[in-house]
């Protein structure tokens, strides 16, 4: 009778489970479509104000999901959040950068590299052991960056390549420090991002002399990517990643990546080289192939964009 009545329970959770990270990924992929509508805003600009609805959003989820403030876990944590938040305003700085320089299609592939750079982060800083086929997935995706860059070499879009790797390091180090402060809780560790950016961006603005005030458009999207974008993006994939293996967290991760370019393709014409759609294809496979290797070893978190 036990079987009969937890086994649909238990499918209910791993159909909403798919269903919630897919959604979360569909948020996470507008990133660039969102970054490429903003007409006058760089990069520090943008930051400020998406940080600036992510934070009030974060706070508000968190008390009303926890009962305690966010400042609360934060202490709790301790230096792990701190370096957490940090890394995450290297991470979202870099991404930002990254999609105005160079193609959506090559920064999302090269932003996928993240969990990857986790892997040898936790080997090296963690002494957590790395499965020989995340080595030989490693070599594989570094095989497919070489062929995304190599055609870039001397132009703006290399530095956004570049970029867009540092963007992946950002999050790497995000997911590592988590792991080191023993927490899978995500949430406290991006809301304190999100103040760090409002200090960090705010002081570069008055250094370089750009406006805190932006036009109705860009201010609105750049606010507007905060809450639903990052914010509600974060939501669904904690809800959903509770009832679902490695795997498929991992490949339905994928979503993101792909389509990113393909909003970007609709609805303003933007393509990719050559070499993107091979090396991303290479990589794809290289990401696709870690997670179908290990499915019964449950992974590190996967952070969030």
């Amino acid at each position: 009778m036990t079987s009969i009545t937890t086994a649909p329970s238990t499918a209910d959770a791993h159909k909403y489970g798919v269903l919630f990270v897919f959604a979360a990924g569909v948020l996470w992929s507008t990133v660039g479509l969102g970054i490429r509508l903003i007409e006058d805003a760089v990069v520090w600009q943008i930051l400020l104000y998406r940080s600036i609805s992510l934070s009030l959003f974060l706070y508000v989820l968190i008390r009303v999901r926890s009962g305690e403030s966010p400042f609360v876990q934060i202490r709790r944590i301790g230096a792990p959040a701190v370096i957490a938040g940090l890394s995450l305003v290297a991470a979202y700085s870099g991404g930002i950068y990254a999609i105005q320089n160079t193609s959506v299609a090559n920064a999302m592939l090269l932003f996928a590299t993240a969990p990857f750079m986790a892997a040898v982060l936790g080997w090296i800083v963690l002494r957590e052991p790395v499965r020989a086929a995340t080595w030989i997935a490693i070599a594989v995706a570094i095989g497919g960056i070489g062929i995304m860059v190599a055609d870039k070499s001397g132009s703006v879009a290399l530095k956004g390549s570049l970029a867009a790797l540092g963007s992946a390091f950002g999050f790497a180090v995000f997911t590592v420090a988590l792991r080191w402060g023993r927490t899978g809780e995500m949430l406290p560790a991006v809301f304190l991002s999100g103040l760090f950016a409002i200090v960090i961006t705010s002081a570069i603005c008055l250094g370089l002399g750009l406006s805190f005030v932006l036009s109705p458009s860009d201010g609105g999207i750049a606010m507007g990517m905060g809450v639903f974008q990052v914010g509600a993006g974060l939501i669904l994939y904690t809800l959903g990643s509770r009832s679902l293996p490695a795997a498929e967290l991992a490949l339905l991760s994928l979503a993101e990546v792909l389509l990113g370019p393909l909003w970007v393709w609709m609805f303003l014409g933007e393509t990719a080289t050559a070499n993107t759609l091979i090396g991303g294809a290479v990589l794809l496979v290289a990401i696709a192939g870690n997670a179908l290797s290990g499915k019964r070893i449950k992974p590190p978190p996967i952070t969030a964009p």
